[in-house]
């Protein structure tokens, strides 16, 4: 199966960064999201612009959600260190804007850098090197090719940039996160259908600095219309507090880190950042490692994600 197909399942599974904005120098100072029009206390404490916030009549899908602000009624973060299911907005219909890095020659450093209370920061705003921008969308069960055989589906969206034919299968519940299986957008002799048994699980809910969860799945069914089997480990945990500017703003964040195994062979590692009622805001994974996942920060990506307006 190609390394591809399963190494960003993490972020589709996360969620849609649903409102964000940028600050300039007439912000307004908040401490607390009702204090602002847009409903988003930024983590630097200046009010999101109201234009830069997102519509709720848009339409929602993929691999990031919009309806997380407070004024579309979705949810409204308080940020008390915990990320908890109504936190989370992954549901079929939303959809969010991210900037896509992808490819060789993408140079941006894990690290962070380091702050007062164990808290460290980190800026995606600026280009990076094969950027192009995806309107990502998680999209209905209903209707499509493979719904019988994935009865528990909450949705399905793409996986990586550079594999939009190919899904994701995904359920939510009160437990948080998982991957039922990967499927092409089109049945036919070529079709790609895997099952994971049990399901991947992607996000445990709640969720808070320290929290870590593994699952291991065997996979069968068929890739490109061959049969094919094997099994996966992802072992996650949230391994850092702090903050992330992106296009779209900054967001008070918990960091997941998570290790994806296949066949007892590390493949990749990857970095999503959470933040509350809006989802995964930025991931970055590794490129694939063929023998072991380094332990800790890499800074030579495979693939960048970020939310922008």
């Amino acid at each position: 199966m190609s390394t591809r197909i399963t190494r960003f399942a993490l972020q589709c599974s996360i969620g849609v960064a649903v409102a964000a904005c940028n600050s300039d120098s007439g912000a307004i100072p908040c401490t607390m999201d009702d204090q602002c029009a847009s409903h988003f206390c930024q983590a630097d404490d200046t009010c999101a612009p109201l234009q830069n916030t997102p519509d709720s009549g848009m339409p929602d899908g993929g691999s990031g959600m919009m309806g997380s602000n407070g004024s579309n009624g979705v949810c409204t973060p308080n940020h008390d260190g915990m990320i908890v299911q109504s936190e989370l907005p992954l549901a079929a219909g939303r959809n969010a804007n991210y900037v896509i890095a992808a490819g060789s020659g993408i140079s941006w450093d894990t690290t962070g850098a380091a702050g007062s209370d164990n808290m460290r920061s980190w800026d995606l705003s600026a280009a990076l090197t094969g950027d192009s921008q995806h309107a990502i969308m998680l999209s209905a069960p209903a209707g499509a090719w493979w719904a019988s055989d994935f009865p528990d589906a909450t949705y399905a969206s793409i996986l990586s940039e550079s594999s939009a034919t190919t899904l994701g299968v995904f359920h939510v519940d009160a437990s948080g996160v998982t991957l039922l299986g990967v499927v092409s957008s089109s049945g036919g002799p070529t079709q790609t259908e895997l099952t994971y048994d049990p399901p991947a699980k992607i996000l445990a809910v709640p969720f808070m600095a320290g929290s870590s969860w593994t699952s291991t799945s065997s996979i069968s069914g068929t890739l490109l219309g061959a049969p094919t089997a094997y099994s996966e480990e992802y072992d996650s945990t949230v391994d850092q507090v702090g903050t992330m500017k992106t296009p779209y703003g900054t967001f008070p964040v918990l960091r997941v880190a998570t290790n994806l195994l296949r066949n007892s062979v590390a493949d990749s590692r990857t970095f999503a950042w959470v933040a509350e009622c809006f989802g995964s805001v930025a991931q970055v994974t590794s490129q694939a490692f063929p023998n072991s996942v380094p332990s800790g920060e890499f800074s030579n990506p495979a693939e960048v994600w970020r939310i922008t307006p």
